[in-house]
């Protein structure tokens, strides 16, 4: 487990910057914390990060899944927040993202079951001015 405190949004922006920079495929990382401590915010860093900085990023709160392709493979960026039966999640194709591509998952309490093993767990919350990331 690590932990890393930012001071501000710079901070959490260079953090998600330097972590995407080691991601393989497939990798699975669910983004935990409350609404609006920063989830969407690092899922959108990462994403620019593979996929070049001018990459339009959505929220996926209302599609559920967004889908980016870069020189290595596959993004998909969940939001889960709207589900409420497990059976919607093999519906919208969590389990072969899972599979096949760098998958980032906000609100993943969902699938807890379906995550594999090695997913990396990013806990996010407020921490004075900047936020507490926690990964495990």
């Amino acid at each position: 487990m690590k932990t890393i405190i930012t001071k501000n949004i710079d901070e959490t922006r260079n953090f998600a910057r330097e972590f995407a920079r080691n991601l393989r495929v497939p990798t699975t990382i669910a983004l935990h914390g409350d609404l609006g401590v920063g989830k969407s915010e690092i899922a959108r860093i990462i994403i620019q990060t593979l996929c070049g900085s001018d990459t339009i990023v959505p929220s996926p709160t209302f599609t559920l899944v967004q889908t980016y392709v870069f020189d290595k493979g596959k993004i998909s960026h969940f939001d889960l927040y709207r589900i409420s039966d497990v059976a919607e999640l093999v519906e919208i194709g969590l389990d072969y993202a899972i599979q096949n591509d760098i998958t980032l998952i906000e609100w993943p309490d969902i699938a807890e079951n379906m995550l594999p093993e090695n997913t990396i767990h990013i806990y996010i919350s407020e921490y004075d001015s900047g936020r507490k990331i926690v990964i495990d």
